[in-house]
């Protein structure tokens, strides 16, 4: 059930703030796993390719398998933290969690909602989602790709909660089931006109270059 990917990483002896950034200059990202019965391991992982990759999955619920170079079998993890550039979407550092199989994990699942309610198709309704990734906990092997719910029958006023969603078997939700999905609001009063005339400024970037400096210091914290 769960979806798994691999990912190319070497181990890093050097570490620091001058190490990681000569890094980043040269196309590579330090990262570090940790967790389960091994040692925290710093990584390199190839900037191209992790970005390539974390645009491409789930990263918040896919396995990755950790191929470190003479390290044998891949390493299964879940990716815990990316920091990035506060002004780019450059990636900084990432942090993964070591799993091991018949160990439960706790990790976020998206919740995808599917059709059109019939308060909105029929009565000119919204529906307004309220949570987006569920919290929850589970073996590896039963990580579920989405969390589905068909919100087709909702009409004005109606609501879904966490306790109502179709929850796969071996998964358990650490969210209060009484807590809003998602609902069909009535149609809403006419929007007030935008004040004519004024124009937006451009925004001030002072204090711009210490801010990357201090998400660096921070990305680089770990090290």
């Amino acid at each position: 059930m769960s979806t798994q990917v691999t990912l190319k990483a070497e181990r890093r002896e050097d570490t620091g703030k001058g190490v990681a950034r000569k890094l980043r200059a040269a196309g590579k990202l330090p990262a570090v796993v940790y967790g389960g019965e091994g040692e925290n391991m710093s990584l390199v992982l190839d900037a191209n390719d992790t970005t390539h990759l974390f645009h491409s999955i789930s990263v918040d619920n896919t396995i990755v398998n950790l191929t470190v170079e003479g390290e044998g079998a891949p390493m299964p993890s879940l990716v815990r933290e990316i920091q990035t550039h506060p002004f780019r979407p450059d990636i900084l550092h990432v942090d993964f969690l070591r799993i091991q199989t018949g160990v439960a994990v706790e990790l976020d699942i998206p919740v995808e909602l599917t059709g059109t309610p019939t308060g909105v198709r029929d009565q000119g309704g919204v529906l307004e989602q309220t949570i987006y990734m569920l919290p929850v906990s589970c073996f590896p092997a039963a990580i579920p790709d989405i969390i589905g719910a068909d919100v087709s029958a909702l009409e004005i006023n109606d609501s879904l909660h966490v306790g109502e969603l179709e929850i796969p078997e071996g998964v358990e939700v650490l969210m209060d089931p009484a807590r809003t999905v998602c609902s069909v609001q009535p149609p809403s009063m006419a929007a007030v006109p935008e004040d004519e005339g004024e124009e937006d400024e451009e925004p001030e970037l002072i204090g711009e270059e210490l801010e990357v400096e201090e998400a660096e210091d921070s990305a680089d914290s770990v090290e």
